[in-house]
Parts: structure tokens; sequence; C-alpha cells
């Protein structure tokens, strides 16, 4: 394990990924906002691994770079580098620097002021962000637009910090307005491209999703062309889990070429310069080629139970008893299905990987061996939103007494059911990868 990450914060403009001298990369940098433990910022990188039942060899064989034991592969690495990170969040932050100093990335590089701030520090002549930022990247708060939560939207009582306020007015620096701040670094960066991420609950709230894609083409005066946002269904791309989520994908109209704003302004894009992945399993989606959805039981079939691993993300798991069906977080998990979507919720909401015959268990299987009822451990539960096995999440303090957490195992529920699931977001990398040239180049 990597030295415990420092946890002031050092304001630097330059680029924090460390490419030995001498190395040549054709790289395109990622400002990642809201990062969370780096979903998103994982995914847009690439060179993890993934189980190989999510990556469908005959529509992407371009995205396997070699095979790994227990049915896994290794993804490819992008052309895109994270050169600045952002989240609130101290735990989201000690996991990030954690896992990303192993591939190279400095603690320097990751903010843990509210983007609120930063964009104020910025206009009082602190220089925040990098220059030459080709991407931007932000899932928004989704609390306040989601179906499992109270659904406030724009007015939200939480603030850009995330405390509550008294204030029953929304304004412009509460939680559900944040994408507007979103759109300030966006005009402060003009990245090429900007992809913005919410829960599917969105779109149905009224006027919503026409407000914050008008709001997000205002960027830079004007300057970007916000396309029909698109819900994505994470099964359809290999993540063995219910999870929709609505991507916004916003291109700089100076920065295309002619031939591709004509394409983007004039009517309904063609395949072959619709910048959004199209789906390689067979869940939701239909098609040719499609891959059957991975199945839980591929997840788990290489695991040990807890009390026989040594990783602490499978050692640990929520210990909240069976409180009846009327409640969520007690149902319990089919091994030849999806998982349903991981939840940032307290302990008594994770679900069960196995409930006891007595509670409705029906792997039998597993009961008759004698595996004891218990609900899915950290380490399930980061497989399943397809974070790579070497991602540590329950991190023990070093030189601390046993037990004393960097990020405890509640913490790690929280941030994993915060996070985009990465190969959700390397589809999207990935398929910016392909149509960039073609965007950009005359």
């Amino acid at each position: 394990m990597v030295e415990e990450p420092q946890l002031d914060i050092l304001y630097s403009p330059k680029t924090f990924l460390k490419v030995s001298k001498g190395e040549k990369k054709e790289t395109l940098n990622v400002l990642s906002l809201f990062s969370g433990c780096g979903g998103m910022d994982l995914g847009f990188e690439g060179g993890f691994s993934v189980l190989q039942s999510s990556i469908n060899e005959n529509l992407t064989p371009h995205f396997i770079e070699k095979s790994l034991k227990n049915g896994f592969v290794q993804l490819k690495k992008t052309r895109f580098q994270t050169v600045f990170a952002n989240d609130i969040l101290s735990d989201a932050r000690n996991a990030w620097v954690n896992f990303f100093s192993k591939r190279g990335h400095s603690a320097e590089g990751f903010y843990q002021e509210s983007i609120v701030d930063l964009v104020k520090m910025y206009q009082n002549g602190v220089n925040v962000f990098p220059k030459n930022v080709d991407v931007v990247t932000g899932g928004f708060p989704c609390q306040d637009f989601s179906i499992a939560g109270k659904r406030k939207g724009f007015y939200s009582h939480k603030s850009h910090s995330g405390e509550l306020i008294n204030d029953k007015t929304a304004s412009v620096e509460t939680r559900g307005q944040l994408y507007m701040w979103m759109k300030e670094v966006i005009g402060i960066t003009q990245p090429k491209i900007f992809i913005a991420e919410n829960v599917k609950g969105l779109v149905n709230l009224g006027d919503v999703k026409s407000i914050i894609q008008s709001d997000f083409s205002s960027a830079n005066g004007n300057g970007y062309i916000v396309l029909d946002p698109q819900v994505l269904h994470s099964a359809d791309f290999g993540v063995p889990q219910s999870r929709e989520r609505v991507i916004f994908i916003g291109i700089k109209k100076s920065a295309l070429n002619k031939k591709t704003l004509f394409e983007i302004e004039n009517g309904k894009l063609s395949e072959l310069y619709n910048p959004y992945p199209s789906p390689t399993h067979a869940f939701k989606a239909e098609g040719e080629n499609l891959k059957q959805y991975v199945q839980l039981k591929e997840v788990f079939k290489h695991l040990e139970e807890p009390e026989e691993a040594k990783d602490l993300s499978q050692r640990h798991y929520s210990k909240a008893k069976f409180m009846g069906r009327h409640c969520q977080g007690q149902t319990e998990i089919k091994l030849s299905g999806i998982a349903p979507t991981i939840r940032s919720e307290h302990h008594g909401n994770i679900e069960f990987r196995r409930l006891s015959k007595e509670n409705g268990g029906k792997i039998n299987i597993e009961l008759n061996k004698g595996l004891v009822e218990r609900r899915l451990t950290v380490r399930e539960c980061a497989l399943i939103q397809t974070f790579p096995p070497d991602y540590d999440f329950v991190i023990e303090k070093k030189n601390g007494r046993k037990g004393s957490f960097l990020v405890s195992p509640s913490q790690a529920y929280k941030i994993i059911g915060n996070a985009v699931p990465p190969l959700l977001a390397y589809n999207i990398a990935k398929r910016l990868e392909d149509i960039w040239d073609l965007y950009f180049k005359e």
C-alpha cells in the first residue's frame, strides 16, 4: 500500500500525471469535477481490469490489452489523462489518492474545496485550473434529482459544501444548482468536449432536462452545442448492475471542423458522427452481435468468503440484520441476474449476498454448504460497479491501532455507491477517442 495521503491541499496548475522523461504521448487532458473516488477518471484513462464477460470481443476487440487470470482482461489505456480532480468528501479523496498514486498521479492535483469555492478562487486571481484542457467531466450532485430521493431538484436545501441550510429559497450556490458552477468551469477552461452525468430521474422532472441543456449551451457565450442527452443503462455496457444514467455531451463550436459542425447542426447525427457509445450487451438493448448481460455469478466466481479473505474490502460487510421485506436492502441478489443499483446509503440498505432459509433465501447450493446469511461485502459492491480488484476501498491507517481507518467500510460503501461505473465511463471515453480526429482535425 502507498503512503497515507496528505490531507492538506496544495494549489498547483501543473499537470499531475508523472510522465517519464523523453516519453512521447499524444494525450488529451481531462479536468474532473465531482470526482468522488474516480469512477469516471479511471474509465477515461483505461488500463484497468474487468471481467472478460464484460467485454464484447466481436464489437469492441480493440478494448482488450491482454487476458489475465481468473476470467479478467486488462483494458487498453486511452489517450486521456486526468490533470485535475475535485471532491468535497475526504474519504473519496483518500481512496482516490491511494489508488491513483499507483498509476503515477500526485495528491497535489486533487482539490477538496467545493466547486463554488474553486471558481471564486479563480475569480480572485488564484491560478487554480490547468491550461490546455481538452475534456471536462462531472457527475454533478444527483441526490436532489433521484427517484429514490426527495426530488427537490433545483430547490435543494443543502449548500455547495453539503451542509443543511435554513434559507428556504434556492440559490445558485445550493447543491441543486451546482451544475451552473460546472458551466462556469467549462467557460473558464474551454474544453473541446464536456461530459455531464446524472440520474435517470432527472429527465422526468418537468423541464429540468431542457433547462440544464440550455444552461450548459450558454457556456463561453453560447459557445457549445449540447446534444440531446441520452439515458445509458449500465448493464447494456457490461456492468452487472441495474444503473441508468443520463449523459449530457457538449461540444465547443469553434473547435469543430466545418464538416462536423454541419453534421451536428443540421439534422440527426449519423452513426459515424454520434459521440454516444453503442451498447455491447443485451439487457435492455437489442441488436446484432450483442453479448449476454453479465451475471452476478461471474462476479463472485473467484471470491473467497469474508472470513477466509486477506483483502480488507472483502473481509468487511454490513452486519445490519434482516428487517423484513417491507424495507429497502432486504432482498437477496440473484446469481443469474444483475445487481440492483448499488446505493450510497446506510449499511442497512446494502443488499444481501444471501439470506438464510428462514428469511426466504433461495441460493440452496451455498446454504447447504453451511455458508451464512450476510450482505454484500465492500469488494463485491466495488466489482459490481466494475472497479478493478486492485482498488483498495477499506484502508487502514498506517501506524495506527488495529481497526483505525483512513477509509472505513461504511464510507467505502458510500463512495462506491456514488461512483460512475468505470466500465461505462470507458465505453464513453473510447467512443470519444474514436471520433476525436473526425471532429477536430481539418
